[in-house]
């Protein structure tokens, strides 16, 4: 006899699956705004000729269900049938207790017999070899397509190589940047040029630099909050910062470190994990050393703290940028930086309310977003986004965007009033090895081009600036997928 009675199944799926009675999707389901990460989804479940399982991975509260709903409206508008849309969140305590079978049997014995099935797993690393499960729905229905969600991206990861070699395509769904969290909050977009780039910046004329400078003033005055609540959709649109910072403490950070990578990874001492996070928090943006680390939380043996660093970029929590080479220039041992996944989540668990007035730490807060808009930006055109440290003096350059074949991208985070780049620097030293060198600034209107001793310039740009363009440019890749999606291509 099954732990969990088919009854209690069905009574569980539909509860999550409302269409199957209505036809629609409840608008608290979709919400609003659709970010960059549903069109790209869309794109890959729209392919007919590429098919392939859609695997969306990211921190909780990023917006993930959010995305599978959205794709499920679209599929209804399309015209698919509601019944043969199916969305199971395997984070259900009673789907937990059951069989992977149980619930699809369920389903196809009481909603839909036939096997061209829309399938929506969330959570999908809570079941039992998953991998092996969405091969096997991969393999014997053809004519089925399947989007799942993860928040352990590389058990994800692994899991595709292992099992989904040239079945699954998976997304990686990092927290708001700041031009989806400007058009969230529907701050009135500047009217900039459809194919404006940061780098465009550097052909053009001072005065047309600084009239553009004009038009981003209004959504530059929102960059300080940004920094603060961060770009988790729920806490943004919330009218009170102080519950919105407890809420990601709790339903973030604490769900992760206690309920999530112990489970996952069998931790059963979560306390050094936190006191790991907690320090990597208050180092943010530096260099570590493991052997520090170890040495700083007395007890913690160096294999732990390797792991448990592992673990933590698993959980998306943070990142690791890598040491790059450039120019021949030997580099720093392979030592990474530690960036926290979003620059709210290090204020949130540190609660000092000095972060963002201290300048020191300000800057450290602005380079971790800088950071995470690179990482997720150069994603799919980059090899590599780290920094570069190394020649006689040690010399650093922040964010290295190392791409195939071209030319790399170099990207020094000053934020601070009237920030000097001596020629002494190393982006000045290497900026003529680069496609583009950018220094980004504090204030609003400092902006232009700064000459290096060899004549290569670095573009002085305001760090809020450079972000919203980041996302202004994929915004346009965005309007181009809308306008040529049909809806016919959705059986």
């Amino acid at each position: 006899m099954p732990l969990i009675e088919r009854e209690a199944i069905l009574k569980v799926l539909t509860a999550y699956n409302p269409w199957w009675k209505t036809g629609v999707v409840p608008r608290n389901m979709t919400k609003h705004y659709k970010r960059f990460a549903f069109y790209e989804a869309m794109q890959r479940l729209s392919e007919t000729t590429l098919r392939r399982t859609v695997v969306l991975t990211g921190a909780r509260r990023v917006g993930k269900t959010t995305i599978q709903y959205q794709m499920i409206e679209a599929l209804l508008a399309a015209g698919v049938a509601p019944q043969k849309i199916v969305f199971i969140s395997l984070d259900h305590p009673m789907l937990k207790l059951s069989a992977f079978q149980a619930i699809l049997d369920c389903y196809h014995e009481m909603i839909y017999t036939e096997q061209d099935v829309y399938y929506f797993f969330d959570e999908i690393q809570y079941a039992s070899d998953w991998d092996r499960w969405l091969k096997t729905l991969y393999d014997m229905q053809p004519a089925s397509h399947i989007v799942a969600t993860g928040s352990a991206s590389p058990a994800i990861v692994r899991g595709g190589e292992e099992s989904g070699t040239g079945r699954w395509s998976i997304l990686s769904v990092p927290t708001l940047s700041f031009y989806e969290y400007c058009a969230l909050l529907d701050i009135p977009r500047p009217a900039l040029a459809a194919d404006l780039k940061a780098s465009t910046l550097f052909s053009l004329e001072p005065q047309e630099r600084q009239r553009l400078l004009l038009q981003l003033a209004d959504v530059q005055k929102h960059f300080l909050r940004y920094l603060q609540v961060g770009g988790f959709p729920e806490l943004a649109l919330s009218d009170n910062d102080i519950l919105a910072q407890q809420i990601l403490r709790e339903d973030v950070v604490d769900k992760v470190l206690k309920r999530d990578l112990p489970a996952l990874y069998n931790i059963r001492n979560a306390t050094e994990l936190e006191r790991i996070f907690l320090y990597l928090c208050s180092v943010s943006s530096e260099i570590v050393s493991v052997e520090a680390i170890a040495k700083e939380l007395n007890g913690v043996s160096r294999p732990t703290v390797e792991n448990y660093i592992r673990y933590l970029e698993s959980g998306n929590l943070i990142y690791q940028s890598w040491p790059v080479a450039m120019a021949g220039k030997k580099v720093l041992k392979a030592r990474p930086k530690i960036y926290i996944a979003d620059a709210a989540i290090r204020n949130a668990v540190l609660m000092d309310d000095a972060l963002l007035t201290d300048p020191v730490q300000l800057g450290k807060i602005v380079e971790t977003a800088v950071y995470k808009h690179a990482a997720a930006f150069y994603d799919k055109k980059a090899t590599t986004v780290g920094y570069f440290r190394g020649g006689r003096k040690n010399k650093e350059i922040d964010i290295v965007v190392e791409r195939p074949q071209k030319a790399n991208i170099l990207i020094e985070v000053k934020y601070r009033e009237n920030a000097v780049i001596p020629n002494a620097d190393a982006i000045s030293e290497l900026a003529d090895t680069a496609a583009v060198a950018f220094v980004l600034t504090k204030n609003p209107m400092d902006c232009g081009i700064q000459q290096t001793a060899s004549g290569a310039p670095l573009l002085r740009l305001p760090a809020s600036a450079f972000l919203y363009l980041l996302g202004h440019e994929e915004s346009h890749d965005v309007n181009h997928f809308s306008s040529t999606h049909e809806r016919s291509r959705f059986p």
